[in-house]
């Protein structure tokens, strides 16, 4: 057996506090409150079936998983105190923490947490009769035993009516699904405190799952208790993390309460988070921190520049940690869908000319784009993003992804040149007319309404590229799709020639950022070309990444191949990498860094290790606050990689 334990780093955390408590003393008291508004209202608190981040708001702080994250990316022991895996990494065994108590929403114990609290999760998560948003986390990356199995039997005997039916309520014919049990799945409890996860495949990256909600404990007995009335309130749910749900009233308040009962209490710093509904928070908060009503407020860019040059609040502003949670891209479609009046076969013949994606990527000045909504031209290339993966996401041996020696280059330069912009376009030219490719090439570039700023930003974009390329060889259409449904009327319909995409990453392992563009993907549908250039380079990029996903006992090597594949797909301009997300900038009296760290999953929205502070810290605080975690961070990698 493998021991995997991971202690804490060389930085202890009571250090880290000390080294970025540069926003001011904490509170005075033996009490904290922090005060903030919300504007999006929960859609349940089943933590099991949701997959939307506004409800993990509130489940990532009143449930706890069986590891958690130090605030440079560590993992560390949580509910389960210790664990080991087998040679291969297909079975993880996990000692789960004694003593640790359900509690209900006034912190009042219930029974114990146990082992068998996971296997009842995971057998709940895939019955598909409780449609889980993230049940794919049992099978995507680290495929679970049976999981899958199960769930597609039980879809199958939901949609059957039992075997009765040999067709759906669509009238589609229906396969039948061979028979698979709830304790088939691979997660079992050998006794009271000993879990066991059995995976289809070696998983090395497996620890970094565990946190995601869809692998969070229930109780049996107060689940069958309650039934279909499971999480309807905070009366219906059990707590075993750092705060319990003490006031649920929708669209007026909700109260996180510390639980008194809580394994590591001293480490839940704030006793009370107070959120405020007010369906006009992103236009008021700002005035409500000022009179002094709220703790946190988000400062947007049309309001910056007044409150640096406003005496009473020039040192509270402050930028926020850039956020490689989520990778931007520009993506190419291969498969239009799109109305005739947008040309989609002209746009097929185009879209599969190499010389007119390196144009159109070269064209793009990305920094002018982001500076759309990010106006200072520093924090623009901030988060500034040259390849799928971001930068400082994952490392191995002490070394991060993107410094492999296949995207190290691209990583360092910038994909904005427009001399080059024009030689490919005039190579694509000549190339594209023998192919019969008429012009100007139109350009269905769509945008979602409700997003801020994304249609100022498509129109900067439509310009700046026009301009480079010349409205001769191509017609950039933008278009507002639905405010409603957007992903489903638009991407993944393939309405669409070329627009800004996202992904999150699910795990701490590059596979995660190549899940777009795998075979049936509805990102950007390269794998349905009947291209056959395009084809090659598909099937040659599906290999490489099965041959890295395959490798899971030498993370160097697994890295180099992802890194490969990686280079193939942005050197062939088949995407156009552009951003990490931008939280912009606040004024707020916690300070984040010294929180929970991990790109992925739930630690980001958790309160735990973070204090109330007398005041904001200012830009020159943040900063220089942000720069010392950076470097802690690098050392404590190079320490752990050790």
């Amino acid at each position: 057996m493998k021991k995997r334990r991971l202690m804490a780093t060389v930085l202890t955390a009571a250090t880290a506090v000390s080294m970025l408590s540069g926003c001011g003393s904490s509170s005075g008291g033996s009490s904290s409150t922090y005060r903030m508004l919300y504007s999006g209202e929960v859609n349940t608190l089943n933590y099991l079936t949701t997959d939307n981040a506004v409800d993990t708001e509130i489940s990532a702080n009143v449930e706890d998983s069986l590891v958690e994250y130090d605030q440079y990316g560590n993992i560390k022991p949580c509910l389960a105190e210790s664990w080991s895996s087998n040679d291969d990494m297909t079975v993880w065994t996990f000692k789960i923490r004694q003593g640790v108590k359900w509690v209900d929403k006034d912190g009042k114990a219930v029974s114990d947490v146990t082992a068998n609290d996971w296997v009842t999760s995971a057998q709940y998560v895939n019955d598909a009769a409780h449609e889980s948003g993230t049940q794919y986390m049992y099978s995507t990356g680290a495929v679970v035993k049976g999981a899958q199995e199960y769930y597609d039997y039980t879809a199958y005997m939901i949609a059957s009516e039992n075997g009765t039916k040999t067709k759906d309520a669509d009238g589609n014919d229906l396969t039948p699904v061979s028979e698979a049990k709830a304790e088939d799945i691979g997660v079992t409890a050998t006794d009271d405190y000993t879990l066991v996860y059995t995976l289809e495949q070696p998983c090395s990256f497996f620890l970094s799952v565990l946190s995601y909600a869809s692998y969070l404990p229930v109780n049996k007995d107060f689940l069958d208790q309650q039934g279909d009335n499971f999480a309807m309130d905070n009366d219906s749910l059990l707590y075993c993390g750092a705060y319990t749900l003490k006031t649920y009233s929708p669209q007026e308040k909700h109260v996180l309460k510390k639980n008194p009962l809580y394994w590591d209490k001293d480490n839940v710093k704030i006793d009370e988070i107070d959120s405020t509904y007010n369906a006009e928070a992103s236009s008021v908060e700002a005035s409500m921190y000022k009179s002094g009503q709220i703790d946190r407020a988000s400062i947007s860019a049309d309001l910056l520049n007044s409150w640096l040059q406003d005496a009473s609040t020039k040192d509270q502003v402050h930028g926020t940690r850039p956020n490689n949670s989520y990778s931007y891209f520009y993506a190419f479609n291969f498969d239009p869908e799109f109305d005739a009046q947008y040309e989609p076969d002209n746009w097929k013949i185009a879209v599969n000319n190499l010389n007119f994606r390196k144009a159109m990527m070269a064209a793009l000045d990305r920094i002018k784009a982001i500076t759309v909504s990010e106006p200072e031209e520093e924090n623009a290339k901030a988060v500034l993003n040259n390849t799928v993966t971001p930068a400082a996401f994952t490392t191995a041996a002490g070394k991060d992804y993107t410094q492999y020696d296949a995207l190290k280059d691209i990583t360092a330069g910038d994909s904005f040149d427009a001399d080059a912009a024009v030689k490919y376009r005039d190579a694509a030219k000549t190339e594209l007319t023998a192919a019969g490719c008429t012009f100007p090439i139109k350009v269905l570039m769509p945008y979602n309404p409700s997003v801020t700023n994304w249609d100022k930003e498509c129109q900067v974009v439509e310009q700046q590229m026009e301009g480079v390329l010349g409205t001769d060889f191509i017609d950039i259409i933008v278009e507002a799709g639905p405010d409603t449904g957007f992903l489903s009327a638009v991407r993944r319909s393939g309405k669409y020639a070329f627009m800004k995409c996202n992904w999150g990453a699910d795990y701490a392992d590059p596979q995660t950022w190549t899940e777009p563009f795998t075979a049936d993907n509805n990102y950007n549908f390269w794998d349905k070309s009947t291209d056959e250039n395009t084809q090659k380079l598909f099937t040659e990029w599906s290999g490489k990444v099965a041959d890295a996903s395959a490798i899971y006992n030498d993370d160097e090597k697994r890295f180099t191949d992802f890194s490969e594949a990686e280079a193939l797909l942005i050197s062939n301009a088949i995407i156009v990498p552009f951003s990490i997300s931008d939280n912009g900038y606040e004024v707020s009296k916690i300070n984040s860094l010294e929180g929970e760290y991990a790109p992925y999953g739930m630690a980001l929205q958790r309160y735990k290790f973070q204090s109330l502070k007398d005041k904001s810290m200012s830009m020159d605080e943040f900063n220089k606050a942000l720069q010392e975690w950076k470097d802690a961070r690098t050392k404590s990698i190079a320490e752990s990689s050790k």
